[in-house]
C-alpha cells in the first residue's frame, strides 16, 4: 500500500516523520524518501491495515501534512485517454464513493497541471457515475452528520504529479482533509490589514467544527490579541462580535484601529495580563518558539484564557523536533496543574515558516 500525502513545498521531511509518527501508533513501519521541493511525500506500508491506520491518524493526525489518502500508483496514463484507465484504477478501491478530487501538489510545477484537472473533472466524474463508482446519497462535513456510515464518506484521491502519471487512493471524512489537497477557500476581508487575517480565520476551521464556532465564538466574549499589530487576527475576531483587547506597541492601521469592540493598549505583549480570565487569547508574536510556547503554557495554565490559538515561527532546521519540544513545554505545564486539555497542531495552508497550535482546557 501507498500512503500519499500533501504538504507546503520544503516541508517534505516533516511530512515523512508524520507519516512515520502515525504508522508507529498504528503498528506499521513506513519506507520513503521525500523529495525535496516536491510538495507531497509517498511511502510505502507493508501489511497495510486500514482499520489500524485509520485509528492511528484519529490518535495522532498529522502537523505538517494536509491531506492523506492510501492508494497506490504512481500509475502511467496516456495523453490520448486518462479517463479510461482511471476509471478501470478506481474499481480496485471499493467504490462508492462520497466525492472525487482531482488533485496536484502545491508547488510551482502541479499549479501548472490545475488546467488539466478541471479540463478531466466533469468527463471523469461522468464516467464514474455512470460506471456506478459514485454514491449518489446526500452528503455534507462530518460535524453536522452522524452515524458510522457518515463518518466514514470515502472520498477518491487522484493525485496528478504530472501530465501523465497519477496516484488513485481514497480518505474518510472521519480522518482525512474536509478539501481537495488539504486547502480551505477562503476570502480575504475587504478591510484586512494584513494577509495574516487569512491565518486565523483557517485556524478556526481547521481547530473547530461547525457547533463548536457558533458555540465557543458567540459575540460578547472576551478575546486578547497578543502583538496585534496591524490587526489582522483581531479583526477576524472583532467582526465575529468578540470584545478585543489589543497588545502591542506598535500600530492598528485602517478601521479595526477604531472598531468599537477593540480596545487598543500599547504594552509589551509578552508581560501582560488581564485581571479576569478571557474566552481566547490569540498570539502572533515573531520569537523563539519555545519562549510562545511557554508563554501560551502560562496564560492558560494559570487560568488566564480557556483556550487560545497561536503560530510558532520554526527554525531553518531540526523544524519538527522543535515542535516536539514546544508540545512537552505545554503539556508539562498543564499536566502539572491535573488540568485536563485539548492540544493540536498543524501547518496551515496560509502559514509560512511557521506551524499553528491550538490548546484549551476543559472546564
Amino acid at each position: 500500500m501507498i500512503v500519499v500525502a500533501l504538504c507546503r513545498p520544503g516541508f517534505e521531511p516533516e511530512c515523512a516523520s508524520d507519516l512515520a509518527r502515525i504508522a508507529a501508533v498504528a503498528g506499521a513501519r513506513i519506507e520513503c524518501t521525500p523529495v525535496p521541493r516536491a510538495a507531497f511525500v509517498a511511502a510505502s506500508i507493508a501489511a497495510f491495515d486500514e482499520k489500524r491506520w485509520r485509528s492511528a491518524l484519529m490518535r495522532r493526525p498529522a502537523w505538517f501534512a494536509r491531506s492523506i489518502f492510501a492508494g497506490d500508483g504512481p500509475h502511467a496514463l496516456s495523453e490520448r485517454d486518462r479517463i479510461t484507465p482511471l476509471v478501470a484504477l478506481v474499481r480496485a478501491h471499493r467504490p462508492a464513493f462520497s466525492a472525487l478530487w482531482l488533485e496536484t501538489p502545491d508547488s510551482d510545477e502541479g499549479k501548472r497541471r490545475s488546467g488539466l484537472c478541471r479540463r478531466l473533472a466533469g468527463p471523469l466524474e461522468t464516467a464514474a457515475a455512470d460506471a456506478r463508482l459514485l454514491d449518489a446519497r446526500p452528503t455534507g462535513p462530518p460535524s453536522v452528520r452522524s452515524g458510522v456510515a457518515d463518518r466514514l464518506q470515502r472520498r477518491l484521491h487522484i493525485l496528478f504529479v504530472d501530465s501523465t502519471h497519477a496516484y488513485v487512493g481514497t480518505s474518510d471524512a472521519a480522518t482525512g482533509s474536509p478539501w481537495p489537497m488539504g486547502i480551505p477557500r477562503l476570502s480575504m476581508p475587504r478591510a484586512a490589514p494584513s494577509r495574516s487575517a487569512l491565518k486565523l480565520a483557517e485556524a478556526f476551521v481547521t481547530f473547530l467544527n461547525d457547533e463548536e464556532r457558533a458555540r465557543l465564538l458567540k459575540p460578547g466574549m472576551h478575546a486578547v490579541d497578543l502583538g496585534a499589530a496591524p490587526g489582522g487576527w483581531t479583526l477576524q475576531l472583532a467582526q465575529r462580535g468578540l470584545r478585543v483587547t489589543a497588545i502591542d506597541n506598535g500600530p492598528l492601521k485602517g478601521g479595526i484601529a477604531h472598531d468599537p469592540h477593540v480596545e487598543h493598549l500599547r504594552l509589551d505583549g509578552l508581560a501582560w495580563r488581564p485581571r479576569r480570565r478571557v474566552d481566547w487569547m490569540v498570539c502572533d508574536i515573531v520569537l523563539q518558539p519555545s519562549r510562545i510556547a511557554a508563554l501560551v503554557a502560562a496564560w492558560i495554565g494559570d487560568g488566564h484564557c480557556r483556550r487560545t490559538i497561536f503560530n510558532l515561527k520554526l527554525p531553518m532546521k531540526k523544524r519538527y523536533a522543535e515542535v516536539e519540544r514546544c508540545e512537552a513545554i505545554i503539556r508539562e505545564r498543564l499536566e502539572a496543574r491535573a488540568l485536563r486539555h485539548v492540544l493540536a497542531f498543524r501547518q496551515l495552508y496560509h502559514d509560512r515558516e511557521e506551524i499553528t497550535g491550538y490548546c484549551a482546557v476543559n472546564d
